[in-house]
């Protein structure tokens, strides 16, 4: 005797949540405003600036990377 599957066969799977696409393009960006936030910090920026900066770095290399990565 088999057990039923929770899911019938018939439906297809679930999309996933984020495309490999999408989680390189937000990975990379992360890492790129982390860089850029840690050598200000670095430099004698306060932590505010710090901060501000690698946000800054990050929202900006998201379209790059994104027609960068394809």
């Amino acid at each position: 005797m088999t057990t039923p599957s929770r899911t019938p066969s018939n439906q297809p799977d679930p999309a996933p949540f984020f495309t490999v696409h999408t989680a390189l393009v937000l990975l990379a960006a992360a890492f790129i405003g982390s860089v850029v936030g840690c050598l200000t910090f670095l430099s004698g920026g306060p932590v505010a600036g710090a901060v501000l900066a690698g946000l800054v770095g990050f929202g900006v290399s998201i379209p790059v990377l994104r027609s960068l990565i394809r």
